[in-house]
Protein backbone atom coordinates (compact mmCIF):
# COMPACT_ATOMS: atom_id res chain seq x y z
CA UNK A 1 0.00 0.00 0.00
CA UNK A 2 1.33 3.42 -1.26
CA UNK A 3 0.99 6.24 1.05
CA UNK A 4 -0.89 9.32 0.07
CA UNK A 5 1.25 12.70 -0.14
CA UNK A 6 -1.11 14.91 0.58
CA UNK A 7 -2.94 15.61 4.16
CA UNK A 8 -6.23 16.85 2.82
CA UNK A 9 -7.10 14.94 -0.10
CA UNK A 10 -10.87 13.83 0.20
CA UNK A 11 -12.67 10.67 0.43
CA UNK A 12 -14.54 9.72 -2.45
CA UNK A 13 -18.15 10.53 -1.80
CA UNK A 14 -19.36 7.62 -3.23
CA UNK A 15 -17.87 4.61 -1.46
CA UNK A 16 -19.93 1.90 -0.86
CA UNK A 17 -18.42 0.55 2.34
CA UNK A 18 -16.82 2.13 4.96
CA UNK A 19 -12.95 2.71 4.78
CA UNK A 20 -10.76 1.67 7.40
CA UNK A 21 -7.40 1.84 8.58
CA UNK A 22 -5.56 -0.95 10.81
CA UNK A 23 -1.94 0.04 12.16
CA UNK A 24 -0.86 -2.51 14.99
CA UNK A 25 2.30 -1.47 16.70
CA UNK A 26 4.94 -2.84 14.96
CA UNK A 27 7.81 -5.47 16.20
CA UNK A 28 11.24 -5.06 15.70
CA UNK A 29 12.88 -7.57 13.39
CA UNK A 30 15.75 -8.28 15.96
CA UNK A 31 14.82 -11.67 17.91
CA UNK A 32 12.05 -14.45 18.24
CA UNK A 33 8.39 -14.12 18.19
CA UNK A 34 7.70 -14.62 21.31
CA UNK A 35 4.03 -15.57 23.52
CA UNK A 36 3.33 -11.87 23.77
CA UNK A 37 3.93 -11.20 19.91
CA UNK A 38 2.10 -13.89 18.95
CA UNK A 39 -0.68 -12.71 20.50
CA UNK A 40 -0.73 -9.67 19.59
CA UNK A 41 -0.37 -10.74 16.02
CA UNK A 42 -3.12 -13.62 16.53
CA UNK A 43 -6.05 -10.61 17.40
CA UNK A 44 -4.79 -8.29 14.73
CA UNK A 45 -5.24 -11.01 11.75
CA UNK A 46 -8.30 -11.96 13.21
CA UNK A 47 -9.72 -8.04 13.49
CA UNK A 48 -8.42 -8.11 9.84
CA UNK A 49 -10.14 -10.82 8.59
CA UNK A 50 -13.32 -10.04 10.29
CA UNK A 51 -13.43 -6.55 9.54
CA UNK A 52 -12.87 -7.16 5.63
CA UNK A 53 -16.44 -9.13 5.91
CA UNK A 54 -17.88 -5.59 6.38
CA UNK A 55 -15.56 -3.17 5.25
CA UNK A 56 -13.00 -1.82 2.83
CA UNK A 57 -9.78 -2.33 5.29
CA UNK A 58 -5.85 -1.91 4.86
CA UNK A 59 -3.39 -3.38 7.24
CA UNK A 60 -0.37 -1.12 7.59
CA UNK A 61 2.41 -2.71 9.25
CA UNK A 62 5.26 -0.97 7.60
CA UNK A 63 8.70 -1.85 9.05
CA UNK A 64 10.32 0.42 6.31
CA UNK A 65 8.66 2.93 8.68
CA UNK A 66 10.23 2.06 12.00
CA UNK A 67 13.48 0.77 10.86
CA UNK A 68 14.28 4.96 11.14
CA UNK A 69 13.86 4.68 14.93
CA UNK A 70 17.19 4.65 17.35
CA UNK A 71 16.34 0.81 18.36
CA UNK A 72 16.71 -0.24 15.72
CA UNK A 73 19.65 1.59 13.69
CA UNK A 74 21.73 1.47 17.18
CA UNK A 75 21.44 -2.48 16.95
CA UNK A 76 22.53 -1.86 13.03
CA UNK A 77 25.52 -0.14 14.24
CA UNK A 78 26.41 -2.68 16.89
CA UNK A 79 26.25 -5.71 14.29
CA UNK A 80 28.20 -4.17 11.74
CA UNK A 81 30.92 -2.60 14.44
CA UNK A 82 31.08 -6.15 16.56
CA UNK A 83 30.70 -8.95 13.92
CA UNK A 84 32.22 -7.57 10.88
CA UNK A 85 31.33 -9.25 7.61
CA UNK A 86 29.33 -12.07 9.20
CA UNK A 87 27.05 -13.85 7.18
CA UNK A 88 23.37 -13.67 8.34
CA UNK A 89 21.45 -15.89 5.95
CA UNK A 90 22.25 -19.05 7.96
CA UNK A 91 21.86 -17.41 11.49
CA UNK A 92 18.70 -18.53 13.49
CA UNK A 93 15.98 -16.24 15.08
CA UNK A 94 18.20 -17.01 18.39
CA UNK A 95 21.43 -16.34 17.09
CA UNK A 96 20.36 -12.73 16.09
CA UNK A 97 18.38 -12.58 19.00
CA UNK A 98 21.15 -13.41 21.39
CA UNK A 99 23.13 -10.37 19.60
CA UNK A 100 20.51 -8.25 20.42
CA UNK A 101 20.41 -9.09 24.32
CA UNK A 102 24.14 -8.25 24.23
CA UNK A 103 23.70 -4.91 22.51
CA UNK A 104 20.85 -3.94 25.09
CA UNK A 105 23.27 -5.54 27.64
CA UNK A 106 25.51 -2.89 27.03
CA UNK A 107 24.57 0.35 26.93
CA UNK A 108 27.23 1.91 24.65
CA UNK A 109 24.52 4.80 23.07
CA UNK A 110 26.74 5.43 20.13
CA UNK A 111 26.61 9.32 18.62
CA UNK A 112 24.23 10.34 16.36
CA UNK A 113 26.33 11.14 13.65
CA UNK A 114 27.21 7.45 13.54
CA UNK A 115 23.90 6.44 13.01
CA UNK A 116 23.18 9.05 10.19
CA UNK A 117 24.38 6.85 7.48
CA UNK A 118 22.73 3.86 8.08
CA UNK A 119 18.82 6.11 8.34
CA UNK A 120 20.29 7.51 4.83
CA UNK A 121 20.52 4.33 3.48
CA UNK A 122 17.15 3.25 5.10
CA UNK A 123 15.22 6.58 3.88
CA UNK A 124 16.79 6.88 -0.06
CA UNK A 125 17.94 3.41 -0.97
CA UNK A 126 15.24 1.06 0.69
CA UNK A 127 18.50 -0.67 2.41
CA UNK A 128 17.56 -3.50 5.25
CA UNK A 129 20.58 -4.86 7.69
CA UNK A 130 20.83 -8.16 6.11
CA UNK A 131 19.81 -9.35 10.23
CA UNK A 132 16.72 -7.61 9.87
CA UNK A 133 16.18 -9.43 6.36
CA UNK A 134 16.66 -12.72 7.67
CA UNK A 135 14.61 -12.64 10.77
CA UNK A 136 11.87 -11.08 8.38
CA UNK A 137 12.41 -14.34 6.13
CA UNK A 138 12.07 -16.32 9.25
CA UNK A 139 9.42 -14.48 10.62
CA UNK A 140 7.26 -15.23 6.78
CA UNK A 141 7.59 -18.79 7.36
CA UNK A 142 6.16 -18.60 10.90
CA UNK A 143 3.20 -16.22 9.76
CA UNK A 144 2.53 -18.93 6.92
CA UNK A 145 2.36 -22.30 9.39
CA UNK A 146 0.49 -19.99 11.99
CA UNK A 147 -2.09 -18.97 8.81
CA UNK A 148 -1.65 -15.76 9.56
CA UNK A 149 -1.87 -13.25 7.06
CA UNK A 150 1.57 -11.40 5.46
CA UNK A 151 0.85 -7.93 5.72
CA UNK A 152 4.17 -7.35 3.56
CA UNK A 153 6.96 -8.21 5.92
CA UNK A 154 9.76 -7.80 2.84
CA UNK A 155 7.93 -4.71 1.09
CA UNK A 156 9.65 -1.55 1.25
CA UNK A 157 6.90 0.53 2.91
CA UNK A 158 8.21 3.93 3.01
CA UNK A 159 6.36 6.88 5.12
CA UNK A 160 4.03 9.16 3.01
CA UNK A 161 5.99 12.38 4.99
CA UNK A 162 9.71 12.83 6.03
CA UNK A 163 10.46 14.17 9.06
CA UNK A 164 10.20 17.97 8.16
CA UNK A 165 7.14 17.70 6.42
CA UNK A 166 5.64 15.63 10.20
CA UNK A 167 6.83 18.49 11.78
CA UNK A 168 5.73 21.04 9.81
CA UNK A 169 2.50 20.01 9.78
CA UNK A 170 2.44 19.70 13.56
CA UNK A 171 3.62 23.28 13.84
CA UNK A 172 0.68 24.46 11.61
CA UNK A 173 -1.92 23.38 14.32
CA UNK A 174 0.02 24.36 17.02
CA UNK A 175 1.13 20.97 18.35
CA UNK A 176 4.57 21.12 17.98
CA UNK A 177 7.60 22.63 20.37
CA UNK A 178 10.94 22.49 18.48
CA UNK A 179 13.68 23.94 20.33
CA UNK A 180 16.53 22.27 18.13
CA UNK A 181 17.34 26.02 17.23
CA UNK A 182 18.84 26.18 20.94
CA UNK A 183 20.07 23.15 20.91
CA UNK A 184 17.17 20.51 22.37
CA UNK A 185 14.66 18.32 21.42
CA UNK A 186 10.89 18.54 19.79
CA UNK A 187 8.28 17.99 21.54
CA UNK A 188 4.65 17.19 20.31
CA UNK A 189 2.36 19.41 22.49
CA UNK A 190 -1.16 18.80 23.43
CA UNK A 191 -1.24 20.32 26.58
CA UNK A 192 -3.94 22.18 25.55
CA UNK A 193 -5.96 19.01 25.69
CA UNK A 194 -4.44 18.07 29.46
CA UNK A 195 -2.25 15.82 28.06
CA UNK A 196 1.46 15.92 28.84
CA UNK A 197 4.55 16.71 26.23
CA UNK A 198 6.27 13.97 24.37
CA UNK A 199 9.83 14.03 23.33
CA UNK A 200 9.50 12.66 19.42
CA UNK A 201 13.07 13.82 18.54
CA UNK A 202 15.96 14.39 20.05
CA UNK A 203 18.55 17.32 20.79
CA UNK A 204 20.96 15.52 18.13
CA UNK A 205 18.48 14.88 15.84
CA UNK A 206 16.98 11.26 16.77
CA UNK A 207 13.51 10.40 16.07
CA UNK A 208 11.50 8.04 18.23
CA UNK A 209 8.79 5.33 17.61
CA UNK A 210 6.41 8.45 18.02
CA UNK A 211 7.37 10.44 15.32
CA UNK A 212 8.08 7.98 13.01
CA UNK A 213 4.70 6.63 13.62
CA UNK A 214 3.28 10.30 12.87
CA UNK A 215 5.12 10.32 9.71
CA UNK A 216 3.19 7.37 8.71
CA UNK A 217 0.27 8.12 9.71
CA UNK A 218 -0.47 12.01 8.61
CA UNK A 219 -0.87 11.63 5.14
CA UNK A 220 -3.00 7.88 5.87
CA UNK A 221 -5.61 9.30 7.85
CA UNK A 222 -7.87 11.91 5.99
CA UNK A 223 -8.20 8.88 3.31
CA UNK A 224 -9.98 6.45 5.98
CA UNK A 225 -13.09 7.06 7.97
CA UNK A 226 -12.42 4.67 10.73
CA UNK A 227 -8.49 4.11 12.24
CA UNK A 228 -8.22 1.30 14.55
CA UNK A 229 -4.65 0.84 16.63
CA UNK A 230 -4.05 -2.23 18.44
CA UNK A 231 -0.99 -2.54 21.14
CA UNK A 232 0.01 -3.55 24.45
CA UNK A 233 -1.43 -1.39 27.81
CA UNK A 234 2.15 -0.39 28.31
CA UNK A 235 1.89 2.58 24.77
CA UNK A 236 -1.47 3.58 25.42
CA UNK A 237 -0.26 7.48 26.63
CA UNK A 238 1.54 7.59 22.78
CA UNK A 239 -1.49 5.98 21.50
CA UNK A 240 -3.91 8.53 23.14
CA UNK A 241 -1.73 11.26 22.04
CA UNK A 242 -1.68 10.06 18.17
CA UNK A 243 -5.36 9.60 18.32
CA UNK A 244 -5.66 12.86 19.71
CA UNK A 245 -4.15 14.42 16.89
CA UNK A 246 -5.41 12.04 14.04
CA UNK A 247 -9.16 12.10 14.98
CA UNK A 248 -9.41 15.86 13.31
CA UNK A 249 -8.03 14.96 10.20
CA UNK A 250 -11.35 12.84 9.35
CA UNK A 251 -11.46 9.33 10.75
CA UNK A 252 -12.95 7.84 13.73
CA UNK A 253 -10.06 6.54 15.96
CA UNK A 254 -10.37 3.11 18.14
CA UNK A 255 -7.67 2.33 20.11
CA UNK A 256 -7.78 -1.48 21.66
CA UNK A 257 -5.36 -2.62 24.04
CA UNK A 258 -4.24 -6.37 24.66
CA UNK A 259 -2.30 -7.13 27.35
CA UNK A 260 1.23 -9.21 26.93
CA UNK A 261 1.16 -12.98 28.18
CA UNK A 262 3.13 -13.81 31.50
CA UNK A 263 5.43 -16.22 31.76
CA UNK A 264 5.56 -17.86 35.57
CA UNK A 265 3.39 -15.08 36.56
CA UNK A 266 6.11 -12.35 35.39
CA UNK A 267 6.31 -10.14 31.98
CA UNK A 268 9.26 -10.82 30.11
CA UNK A 269 11.08 -8.49 28.09
CA UNK A 270 12.78 -9.80 25.12
CA UNK A 271 15.76 -7.56 25.25
CA UNK A 272 16.37 -9.67 28.26
CA UNK A 273 16.78 -12.86 26.53
CA UNK A 274 14.75 -16.29 28.25
CA UNK A 275 12.53 -16.93 25.15
CA UNK A 276 14.32 -20.48 24.53
CA UNK A 277 11.28 -23.11 24.57
CA UNK A 278 8.44 -20.14 24.48
CA UNK A 279 9.44 -18.56 20.86
CA UNK A 280 7.32 -19.33 17.79
CA UNK A 281 9.58 -21.62 16.15
CA UNK A 282 9.85 -23.93 19.24
CA UNK A 283 5.93 -23.93 19.72
CA UNK A 284 5.32 -24.83 15.99
CA UNK A 285 8.71 -27.18 16.24
CA UNK A 286 6.29 -29.16 19.29
CA UNK A 287 3.06 -28.43 18.09
CA UNK A 288 4.21 -30.90 15.12
CA UNK A 289 4.93 -33.98 16.87
CA UNK A 290 1.39 -34.54 17.42
CA UNK A 291 -0.70 -32.92 15.28
CA UNK A 292 -1.31 -31.49 11.77
CA UNK A 293 -0.60 -27.57 10.03
CA UNK A 294 -4.43 -27.07 10.17
CA UNK A 295 -4.82 -27.93 13.53
CA UNK A 296 -1.87 -26.46 14.41
CA UNK A 297 -3.51 -23.03 13.13
CA UNK A 298 -6.55 -23.70 14.59
CA UNK A 299 -5.36 -24.53 17.93
CA UNK A 300 -2.72 -21.79 18.43
CA UNK A 301 -5.81 -19.22 17.19
CA UNK A 302 -8.23 -20.60 20.05
CA UNK A 303 -5.28 -20.32 22.38
CA UNK A 304 -3.93 -16.78 22.25
CA UNK A 305 -7.23 -15.45 21.78
CA UNK A 306 -9.56 -17.16 23.75
CA UNK A 307 -8.23 -19.17 25.88
CA UNK A 308 -5.67 -15.78 26.78
CA UNK A 309 -8.35 -13.27 26.44
CA UNK A 310 -7.75 -9.67 25.85
CA UNK A 311 -6.02 -9.63 29.02
CA UNK A 312 -2.59 -10.23 30.86
CA UNK A 313 -3.88 -12.19 34.07
CA UNK A 314 -3.33 -15.28 32.86
CA UNK A 315 -0.05 -17.12 32.27
CA UNK A 316 1.51 -18.83 29.24
CA UNK A 317 -0.02 -22.74 29.93
CA UNK A 318 0.90 -24.36 26.30
CA UNK A 319 2.55 -27.40 26.99
CA UNK A 320 5.61 -28.51 25.61
CA UNK A 321 3.15 -31.23 23.53
CA UNK A 322 1.38 -27.85 21.75
CA UNK A 323 -1.41 -28.65 24.42
CA UNK A 324 -3.08 -26.38 27.28
CA UNK A 325 -2.88 -28.30 30.27
CA UNK A 326 -6.04 -28.52 32.68
CA UNK A 327 -6.53 -25.95 35.00
CA UNK A 328 -7.11 -22.02 34.60
CA UNK A 329 -7.44 -22.44 30.72
CA UNK A 330 -11.15 -22.72 29.23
Amino acid sequence: MTAPAVLDAPRPATAARRRVLLAPVTITPSKPLMPSHLKGLFWTDVMYRATACLAEVDYRFSHSTYHLTEQTLAFWEFLDRTQGDTGYAELTEDDIGSLYVRHRAAEDRVPAAALRPYADAVEHHEWVHPAATRVLELWRSHYARLGLYDPGLLDHQPPGLDLEEALEHLRARGLCLDHRAVGGPVYLDLTRHGLPLRQIVTADGRPNYLACALRELLPLAPHYDELVFLYDRELDPDYQLLARVLGPLGPDVHRVTVGRVPVDGRIRSARAGGWQGLDAAALLDAARADHGEAAIRLGMRLYFIATLGPGQAQSHRLAPRGRCPPGPCR
